[in-house]
């Protein structure tokens, strides 16, 4: 089972806690409450970090610490040394525990206030779930809890029941308690035998959400909750959440009055083929429940400033950002496409481009922090100051900066200290930590930056220290203990010296032009000890963009859907990952005129055997080869996972995960068309693989499972019965049961195996394997693998 490791900095000294299940922190304490084993031992643990010497208790599913006082609460079943089930709380450092609630029935939807002086929960004496019957309850400093409200009370409206599945949360003032009702759930007519009961589902042309997503989130809406504010000064409710307008925000913590609610209802059935929402957002005042209109049919849900005196949203429609001022009543526009960048400049899709985003608010709402492609800027909320680029040099270096939030509680962003930064070098797709002062004229400081990749770094709640790691596509990212500046480090892991006795490959990156005149770049891995002299396989292996991972480290695993680069840099193969830059109507080309220079730049370099090149791709991946087959026969063999081989009826498909229609895809995203089958036929025909698929004749191995809940199982069919009716060399792998990827870990290791012993055969002339020579027969398939 898992460890836990405990290090302590000052000492050099660490502490191990073993079959470690779960554990939780204490929010300002160095005390932690741990269980071990497996499900059957259910005692709980609890113990300061320093010693390690823990007290116990029997029987207890579930526990958690407030989050600014060192207390916690438990709940046992009891046990037969006179321990009462119930619901307690425990003071680590008194060691003294306090029984709330005693009872044997359901404790759900516990919640301390932030300073842990009050506790509230639901409770249900019966098991039951056909009658369960939940009651809300508050305990004030430990004191024995008391009722609130249930489903008896006025309080909650006719026909409705506090609800089991609403979280429950107080305000940071802990002056406000929110919690969820819903409506009273409909019991079966018992009189009428199952078998006289027809099973039917009726799908409808106008209902407002496909009937296929109706059923994807059944169970979803059936735990549906809406959320109700308990006003403890007054001693008032008020139901702030509705079937009609699901979305709340409150601000401030949940101190503010007036809080944010909105609807995507009337808009809901052309999201269907837009694939976005429009909404109608509204204020409510939370000690009286009262609604006004912000503005109606907008293409974003609008969010709220941390202190709540503005709205604010990204217009997709006009690439610009608006806030509205909630006590004047007010919009403004703060960015137009011809004063700001505020849009995805590499947007490639037939939509409106997404928004580079906003780093956050500075303190009580004075300033909206807001990226463009490289910097960010800060912009007064009335748009009565001129916006300030506080990163100043990101456009001119080619580096996107990024606000690091190292304060995971914080809300707003502190001017008045230094502000610590992400950049993203798109030259040479390295990354680095910077420090910026605000209110200087000086750049952002360089506090660590290199040819490697950094991610969030963790600091310390009460320290100026920090952990972080580094990587490379050859650098496992250990973990590294530092200060602030980062002027000196201390290796806390070792996992890279697991890679000692294997031959780990190295990533480069390369560049050439498109068919369509536009410069390109991707990241080759090559083999450890490569000579230049020497041909090698190639495996073209690509999604959409790929060149700025050149330094990730890429974890050796048997995956779900892609080559394991590591298993085929070790065995002599060299790997391409080129980007693709799409035209819209044409993604198939747009891939070929993308992928297809970069493999001949490679193979003008003298070290590829052009008759020994392979492809593999998954889903979208997946199509994109499928299509490079009916284009060209440089591949000796290609493994096309999930892929859609026929845009018409995929058009018309449903992502059964999600109850989605597929359409949005086309006419918006991915799939990139622009427009419906009936607009666009032709885009439609000529970007499907299946109606030139007579042109193929690379040997294709394909991977499709049956319960693929993303791109329907019929597509692989419909390319596997092509090309055997074509009677050209094709394998299909289905793993019954299976989603979109394989993924128990058997699966996805014989996956592993078929493919590499696929393109092995191709590409190195190793043997064909029985299961490619022979098959495997449905009668056999329990005994013999084939391998």
């Amino acid at each position: 089972m898992d460890r836990l490791i405990i290090y302590q900095p000052e000492n050099n000294q660490q502490k191990t806690i073993d079959s470690l299940r779960t554990y939780k922190r204490s929010g300002n304490a160095d005390w932690i409450a741990f269980q071990r084993g497996n499900k059957t031992d259910s005692a709980l643990y609890i113990s300061s970090l320093k010693e390690l010497h823990p007290v116990s208790f029997p029987a207890v599913t579930d526990f958690q610490f407030a989050e600014d006082k060192n207390v916690l609460y438990y709940v046992s079943k009891g046990d037969s040394n006179q321990v009462k089930a119930g619901l307690y709380t425990y003071l680590p450092e008194e060691q003294k525990s306090q029984l709330i609630y005693e009872g044997e029935g359901l404790f759900k939807q516990i919640a301390f206030d932030k300073n842990g002086d009050k506790l509230a929960f639901l409770y249900s004496q019966n098991k039951d779930s056909l009658s369960m019957n939940f009651s809300l309850y508050i305990s004030l400093n430990n004191a024995e809890a008391r009722i609130v409200t249930d489903n008896n009370l006025s309080s909650i409206p006719l026909e409705w029941v506090v609800s089991e599945h609403g979280a429950i949360s107080f305000s940071e003032d802990a002056e406000r308690l929110f919690f969820g009702i819903s409506p009273k759930s409909k019991q079966k007519d018992t009189t009428v035998l199952a078998e006289n009961r027809p099973d039917i589902e009726i799908w409808k042309w106008d209902e407002k959400i496909q009937y296929t997503q109706q059923k994807a989130d059944r169970e979803k809406d059936l735990k549906r909750a809406y959320t109700v504010v308990y006003n403890m000064k007054d001693d008032r409710m008020i139901q702030l959440s509705e079937p009609e307008m699901l979305h709340l925000q409150t601000a401030d913590k949940g101190n503010a009055t007036v809080g944010l609610v909105s609807t995507s209802a009337p808009y809901d059935l052309e999201s269907m083929w837009r694939g976005r929402n429009r909404f109608d957002a509204y204020t409510i005042n939370l000690e009286n429940g009262e609604k006004q209109l912000i503005k109606k049919a907008l293409l974003a849900n609008p969010q709220l400033s941390p202190k709540g005196k503005y709205a604010y949203w990204y217009c997709p429609g006009d690439s610009s950002w608006y806030t509205y001022s909630i006590v004047e009543k007010k919009e403004y526009r703060l960015t137009t496409p011809d004063t700001f960048g505020a849009w995805d400049e590499d947007n490639d899709m037939p939509d409106y481009p997404r928004q580079h985003g906003s780093a956050g608010w500075s303190a009580d709402d004075n300033y909206i922090l807001i990226y463009d492609h490289y910097d960010i800027w800060m912009f007064d909320p009335t748009a009565a100051k001129k916006a300030v680029n506080l990163t100043k040099n990101g456009r001119e270096k080619s580096i996107q900066y990024r606000y690091i939030q190292l304060d995971k509680e914080e809300t707003s962003i502190d001017l008045d200290k230094p502000l610590m930064l992400i950049g993203f070098s798109e030259q040479n797709k390295g990354y680095g930590y910077y420090k910026l002062s605000i209110g200087t004229s000086t750049e952002p400081k360089t506090l660590l930056a290199g040819d490697f990749m950094l991610r969030s770094p963790l600091k310390a709640k009460n320290a100026e220290t920090v952990v972080y790691t580094v990587e490379r596509f050859d650098q496992y990212p250990d973990l590294q203990l530092t200060d602030s500046d980062f002027k000196k480090s201390i290796g806390l892991t070792v996992g890279s010296k697991q890679q000692s006795g294997f031959l780990w490959g190295k990533a480069e990156l390369v560049t050439w032009t498109s068919l369509d005149g536009i410069t390109l770049e991707g990241v080759v891995y090559k083999p450890a000890n490569f000579d230049p002299g020497k041909k090698y396989p190639l495996i073209v292996n690509f999604y959409e963009r790929n060149s700025e991972t050149l330094h990730n480290y890429r974890m050796p695993e048997p995956h779900r859907s892609t080559i394991d680069y590591h298993l085929y840099n070790s065995n002599g193969y060299i790997i391409f990952n080129p980007d693709v830059i799409y035209k819209d109507g044409y993604p198939g080309e747009s891939c070929y005129n993308s992928v297809m220079p970069g493999i001949i730049s490679l193979i003008e370099k003298g070290y590829i055997d052009e008759k020994a090149i392979g492809a593999q791709g998954h889903s979208w991946g997946g199509y994109q080869v499928a299509y490079l087959a009916t284009r060209t026969n440089l591949f000796a063999a290609i493994e096309s996972g999930a892929p859609v081989v026929n845009m018409l009826s995929a058009y018309g498909g449903i992502r059964w995960e999600t109850g989605l229609n597929r359409s949005f895809q086309y006419e918006h995203t991915q799939s990139r068309i622009g427009g419906t089958i009936w607009d666009k036929p032709l885009q439609y025909i000529e970007n499907s693989p299946l109606f030139t698929m007579d042109k193929v004749q690379t040997p294709i191995l394909i991977m499709h499972n049956d319960q693929d809940g993303h791109v329907p199982w019929y597509q692989g069919i419909e390319y596997f019965i092509a090309l055997k009716r074509l009677q050209k060399p094709v394998w299909m792998l289905n793993y019954p049961g299976e989603r979109h990827w394989p993924m128990r870990l058997a699966n996805r290791i014989d996956f592993q195996k078929r493919m590499f012993r696929f393109f092995e055969h191709y590409l190195h002339g190793k043997p064909m394997p029985t299961w490619m020579k022979e098959g495997i027969p449905a009668v056999e398939k329990d005994f013999e693998l084939g391998y």
